[in-house]
């Protein structure tokens, strides 16, 4: 275990202890060796688990501490498949990022100290790396609202040590502060200069240093810091740069903070990257982007289906009940919640601590599926237009709502269309050929609805033929369209 130490600033650091890997280019380089070894699915799990306080006489407490009791299910953490793949994209970016950069290598070396000297001299240009090639990359995990990305990336990270202290290395010395990672917030004007001063304040508060002080206070531009911020990073042996909420970055600003980070992952610094469904727009505007800001792992995690996920989710939860009587978990439970939470991790969470606040509240004591039913309408009244959308599956209405956008759809139908452009030559190639076919045999005529996807309107619109039914009366059925009534009746008013 890692001795622990004090920087003078007062926060926390540990010394360096070096490890011997299976790799053997991981054993050539001190930041590699310091930080904890590789872990299987079973030990990821066991590092990541979080399990609230919780016995069996508890039930017992008179109700006003017990409706407390509860609340500790906000402290619950059980580990899915998406985790355990975002723990290893966080372990591989940190590792492999590092490997390009051995404080003993001489051209790593030569690379930084040629690159501080024209800092100085002001002679940097910033797209020329100087036969430095780079080992960075980036990871991307984006999802809907309430899933719990920055709560797992904050897991991950609490389970690597975020500053290391190195004295001496193999024999040799080696005075080296590492900053294995650090987590900041795009900011929601999509200011780069907000973002380059974050990081520096940032680096300054757990280091003590005097970063922010040294080149903010000469009012440099932007162009200025974005070299020193590099050479910053390099300095305190940055291995994982997190950017969180990067759905607040908006058009205005946008393509400079994205040349920004290719920039950083260009001259040696990892990243990755968070943020809703709302955030996917920023990666798809230029293939030089694209390809570095997607270049190690994209992880995208939508609600989750009704299912073994959802409902393995489900019965870890179930177990920490504190009203008197205890109520074993069945499959109408299970759809009852996924039908008031649409498969939403943090509103799953959220129901069943209200659900059991409300029976010990109550007096009922036990949970039940109209109380469950009750206890949604009542607490997730705001809620309801958007979890109606995810409900309808309609397109138009999810639209509305960034936040609840299903990406893999989108890139689905996207490589659909790609597809049928990329078959489009080899069709007019037969067009002749099945003319003659044609002519010969003419095949047994389609209906119309047969050719057209369930979610073509005109789809829609041959349905209502066949069902004597207008095309208004077909799209307002199924939600396209809103009753023009009530607004005229307004109008009248």
């Amino acid at each position: 275990m890692n001795k622990t130490i004090f920087l003078p600033n007062g926060m926390e650091a540990v010394q360096a202890e070096y490890k011997e890997f299976p790799l053997e280019e991981f054993n050539q380089n001190p930041l590699i060796q310091a930080l904890p070894p590789l872990l299987d699915k079973a030990a990821i799990i066991r590092k990541l688990m979080v399990r609230p306080i919780y016995k069996e006489e508890e039930k017992h407490a008179e109700s006003i501490y017990r409706l407390h009791m509860v609340n500790r299910l906000f402290q619950l953490y059980t580990p899915l498949p998406v985790h355990i793949e975002v723990w290893n994209m966080i372990h591989t970016l940190i590792l492999q990022g590092y490997l390009a950069r051995n404080p003993f290598d001489k051209n790593y070396k030569k690379y930084i100290n040629e690159s501080g000297k024209q800092i100085i001299n002001r002679s940097y240009e910033i797209n020329s790396r100087q036969n430095f090639r780079t080992t960075s990359s980036c990871g991307t995990f984006i999802g809907f609202s309430g899933m719990g990305k920055t709560t797992t990336i904050n897991r991950v990270l609490s389970n690597i040590p975020q500053v290391i202290i190195h004295n001496e290395y193999k024999g040799t010395h080696f005075n080296q502060i590492q900053l294995v990672w650090l987590k900041l917030e795009a900011p929601s004007n999509s200011s780069l200069k907000a973002l380059c001063l974050q990081f520096f304040m940032k680096v300054d508060e757990l280091l003590g240093t005097n970063n922010y002080k040294k080149y903010v206070s000469r009012n440099m531009s932007v162009d200025s810091m974005l070299p020193l911020i590099s050479q910053v990073a390099h300095n305190i042996g940055l291995g994982l740069l997190v950017i969180d909420e990067t759905q607040n970055i908006k058009k205005r600003g946008a393509d400079q903070i994205m040349n920004f980070f290719v920039y950083l992952i260009n001259t040696g610094i990892n990243l990755c990257l968070i943020g809703t469904p709302g955030a996917y727009d920023l990666f798809g505007k230029e293939l030089r982007m694209t390809r570095r800001l997607t270049g190690n792992a994209e992880i995208i995690y939508n609600n989750m289906k009704y299912g073994n996920e959802f409902s393995f989710l489900l019965e870890s939860v179930w177990k920490y009940q504190w009203t008197r009587n205890f109520v074993h978990y069945n499959e109408e439970f299970g759809k009852v919640i996924y039908e008031e939470t649409q498969g939403i991790s943090d509103l799953v969470i959220k129901l069943f601590v209200y659900s059991q606040q409300e029976a010990i509240e109550s007096g009922k004591e036990e949970l039940t599926i109209n109380l469950i039913r009750k206890v949604a309408k009542e607490k997730f009244r705001l809620l309801q237009p958007m979890l109606d959308a995810i409900r309808s599956g309609n397109p138009h209405k999810i639209a509305k709502y960034e936040d609840i956008r299903k990406i893999e759809l989108e890139g689905a139908n996207i490589r659909k269309r790609s597809e049928v452009k990329r078959e489009e030559p080899v069709r007019r190639k037969k067009v002749d050929e099945v003319k003659a076919i044609e002519k010969v045999e003419k095949p047994k005529k389609k209906t119309k609805r047969n050719e057209y996807n369930e979610n073509d309107l005109r789809y829609l619109l041959q349905q209502g033929k066949e069902e004597e039914k207008s095309p208004y009366q077909m799209l307002f059925e199924k939600g396209y369209i809103e009753d023009a009534s009530k607004w005229i009746e307004m109008k009248q008013l």
